[in-house]
């Protein structure tokens, strides 16, 4: 790493080997902190890299992953910041009775998805297939990610926080589902967000919030995960992340030409951390896209907010409803031991550690993620009786549960 930070050489060549090793670096660091991305290694022992570019091409022009959009909307955060957010409402059942979804004028449940760092609303593609038209929906994009804009407060040179996050969570709430019971669904920095939302607006919580979904998620006590590294390998990374990200970030164009120069072994560092199992290449490369478009200095902004992150104390808030904790066997960086905890927190929440997946376990398995999902939202209308479709129900039906959690 003290190489690839590079001395400023004075030949062009010296130059363009630093910018090179810089962006190797970049691309290591930024998807072990981020988690998300794929690539396939077979592919990368037996096929030339020409192939290859053209085969990701190919992906991108025609992969159907990706491609669900619903009705935008914009909530602005408190600093202005523009959030991008899109709804999906549902259909009428199919026997002219729009009134299943809106009762005495209140307005149907609403399950609003958070996604995590260096992905964008796209991450929950499966889940929105499966449920398109039946559930009215809000997907949108954090502060800097996807369709929303570069954090106002980042760009004047404030950190980002995960309470932050939560705020502007509030602010796509207000937007976009100002009434009716809530849904909240988060994961990795998502479930975060979540987690300080329901910190910060706890009345909101207990007068609106009907049930609650973490998937591949943590209350804190992330500067101890190991990431699949040598101890000693996993303490050099702690140490040396923060300032070496700082070090990039501050050298986004250089950086940014380095990932691009470096993909294949970009898509090989992340498949890694991304999934357990092998995965379509059209959703692994679904995946590697979201995190290709979030600039280095995004990256860089916002991964000392993770080892600050400490909010298990704000689960109190989230107790005695409906809640649904998911994560894969194999996350390297947030270890399934980290979802129990979380259940730990709220007694009657379903505990579901699922084989064979990775941090993406919901790109990765979605029919499992779908089920469980499902019957956690049959069990949150029923609690408010609120009206739900029987495709729903259907798809929650032939659930089964891996694990419990229990106090």
């Amino acid at each position: 790493m003290t190489d690839s930070s590079g001395s400023g050489s004075g030949s062009g060549g010296g130059l363009k080997s630093a910018g090179r090793s810089a962006g190797l670096v970049g691309a290591a660091i930024g998807v072990l902190a981020a988690g998300a991305a794929a690539g396939v290694a077979i592919e990368r022992m037996t096929v030339g890299r020409a192939i290859r570019s053209k085969a990701r091409l190919a992906l991108d022009a025609t992969g159907p992953f990706g491609t669900l959009r619903g009705t935008p909307g914009v909530a602005y955060a408190e600093d202005g910041t523009a959030l991008r957010y899109e709804v999906e409402e549902p259909e009428p059942d199919g026997r002219g009775r729009p009134g299943l979804f809106r009762r005495n004028g209140t307005a149907p449940l609403t399950v609003v998805f958070s996604h995590g760092y260096c992905l964008s609303q796209d991450a929950w593609h499966f889940q929105r297939l499966a449920l398109r038209g039946k559930v009215r929906a809000v997907y949108w994009d954090q502060r800097s990610h996807g369709r929303s804009a570069r954090g106002h407060a980042q760009l004047d040179g404030e950190p980002a926080t995960i309470d932050q996050l939560g705020r502007d969570l509030r602010a796509v709430i207000d937007a976009a589902a100002p009434e009716g019971p809530l849904v909240l669904a988060g994961h990795s920095m998502g479930g975060m967000t979540v987690m300080a939302f329901a910190a910060q607006f706890p009345e909101l919580v207990r007068e609106r919030v009907a049930g609650v979904f973490f998937v591949g998620t943590s209350a804190g006590k992330l500067s101890a995960v190991s990431l699949g590294l040598p101890a000693m390998g996993a303490r050099a990374f702690r140490v040396l992340a923060p300032s070496v990200l700082r070090a990039l970030g501050s050298q986004a164009t250089l950086v940014e030409r380095g990932r691009r120069a470096t993909a294949d072994l970009f898509a090989g560092i992340v498949k890694r951390y991304s999934f357990g199992s092998e995965v379509d290449p059209a959703v692994a490369r679904l995946a590697e896209r979201m995190i290709e478009s979030t600039p280095i200095d995004v990256v860089a902004e916002f991964y000392p907010a993770f080892t600050e992150h400490e909010k298990a104390e704000s689960l109190v808030v989230l107790d005695g409803r409906p809640a649904l904790v998911m994560a894969g066997d194999k996350d390297l960086l947030t270890p399934s031991d980290h979802s129990a905890a979380i259940a730990e927190r709220l007694p009657s929440a379903e505990l579901v550690v699922v084989p064979a997946a990775g941090h993406l376990v919901m790109l990765e398995h979605p029919e499992v993620v779908n089920a469980h999902l499902a019957a956690l939202l049959a069990r949150a209308a029923d609690a408010v009786r609120a009206p739900l479709p029987d495709a729903v129900r259907e798809l929650a039906s032939g659930h089964e549960v891996t694990q419990a959690a229990r106090a």
